[in-house]
């Protein structure tokens, strides 16, 4: 069985929330991925089992691999509809933070969130939690927020009344954030878990064709760039990094969610310990988002933290620059130079 997230006055707490909101908001990170958008999903199915109506609103634009999943229709985009979900937010009793752990997380929307007079609740998986709340479960050792949502379910008492399309977001949710559960997965309620999402008669293999087997022809030969043309590899500290332009990024027709998961590919070199993606943002002048992937013990959240304004976990995280890509790149090389001796031994 799995343990108990929350202490029983707690758990009371956030019973008593959903029961006396009237008017609830969920929302996630900028750049939402598949565990930002499928514990936001999953939580407002429960929420429904509750007779409780939530409203998913999102900062900008996610992948379209992730459009699939039950609930998207339904979800909000402040970015194209900023009075709507500025009123929404004005008028919400309860507003719930799903994956992110500071306001600034959602970019253009920190404002209303946090001048709106809600109560708000953050559910995150993310180190250093700073959102003003009532209750905060954040558990920076869990596998992903989805996994979280999960187990407050399971402790509600509620899984059993939940359907499939639950279970397929919390599942997708938390494979998107393990990597196809290679990486910060070893935790064996981890399966038990799955376990108990396969019984809603989920099919988890077509969910990661959803996700993983659903792009398009630029991305596929994006990819083949990326390896061929851009890849630099430091053998001899077992790392590597690319660099993607603006101008790579338009011949390749890119849309967001085309560079997803390029970064663990070079971790498939022998002795491979670390592999950093640096790309331009495609409209913003001298923005570089940084994505950090590493094995084994190779601490890239404090990587990330130290040379690239970011964080995230021990095998996973990201970070952006404020500078062209040919000065990220030199932060790149000198990141892996003062990391040299964690990633020679």
């Amino acid at each position: 069985m799995l343990n108990d997230l929350l202490k029983q006055e707690e758990l009371a707490l956030l019973s008593q929330l959903v029961s006396d909101a009237q008017n609830i908001i969920i929302t996630c990170h900028t750049n939402a991925d598949g565990d930002a958008i499928g514990s936001s999903l999953g939580w407002a199915e429960y929420l429904a089992s509750q007779g409780k109506e939530a409203t998913v609103i999102v900062p900008d634009q996610y992948p379209d691999f992730l459009q699939w999943m039950p609930g998207t229709e339904k979800i909000i985009r402040y970015d194209k509809h900023r009075e709507k979900c500025d009123m929404l937010l004005k008028i919400a009793d309860l507003v719930f933070c799903l994956d992110f752990n500071v306001p600034s997380r959602v970019a253009g929307m920190e404002q209303s969130l946090c001048s709106s007079p809600a109560k708000k609740v953050l559910i995150d998986h993310h180190l250093d939690p700073g959102v003003d709340t009532v209750l905060t479960v954040s558990h920076p050792e869990a596998s992903s927020t989805s996994e979280l949502v999960f187990r407050l379910v399971w402790q509600l008492g509620a899984f059993e009344a939940l359907d499939k399309k639950f279970a397929a977001t919390v599942y997708c949710g938390m494979m998107t954030d393990t990597g196809g559960f290679t990486y910060n997965s070893n935790n064996p309620d981890i399966f038990f878990i799955i376990s108990q999402l396969l019984t809603k008669r989920i099919n988890k293999d077509r969910i990661y064709r959803n996700v993983y087997n659903n792009y398009s022809e630029n991305r596929l030969r994006l990819t083949g760039y990326v390896m061929f043309q851009k890849l630099v590899v430091d053998a001899q500290r077992h790392a590597s990094y690319y660099a993607l332009t603006r101008q790579d990024l338009r011949s390749f027709h890119f849309v967001k969610g085309d560079a997803e998961g390029l970064v663990n590919m070079p971790l498939q070199i022998k002795g491979h310990k670390l592999s950093i993606a640096l790309r331009e943002d495609t409209e913003k002048p001298n923005l570089v988002w940084v994505s950090l992937r590493s094995v084994d013990d190779f601490p890239c959240n404090e990587m990330a933290a130290e040379f690239f304004n970011g964080g995230g976990h021990l095998n996973a995280s990201g970070g952006r620059l404020n500078c062209t890509i040919d000065e990220a790149v030199k932060v790149a090389q000198q990141a892996i130079l003062h990391y040299e001796a964690k990633l020679k031994k």
